[in-house]
């Protein structure tokens, strides 16, 4: 069986804008998870996609189209 690809995508939003932000990224059938968070970044989401492909067009197409984000980090995880 394939692994996953897990990612994590830190999120800024325009103030005053996380909550819309929260509830669009709640749609998305790829994030397993999304945080509030207090300090440099707004929201943190997990992605867990079957692949890289899926995980790129998850990021740059739904994720990065949201109205409010201002900008986004992914960092790409593995278990050992």
């Amino acid at each position: 069986m394939a692994q996953m690809v897990t990612a994590f995508v830190l999120i800024n939003c325009v103030p005053g804008k996380e909550n819309e932000v929260y509830k669009k990224l709640s749609e998305i059938k790829s994030i397993s998870e999304t945080y509030t968070l207090f300090g440099e970044y707004d929201l943190i989401s997990k992605i867990e996609t079957k692949d890289y492909k899926e995980l790129e067009s998850t990021i740059i197409q739904k994720i990065r189209t949201i109205a409010g984000i201002v900008e986004t980090k992914t960092l790409t995880g593995i278990k050992f």
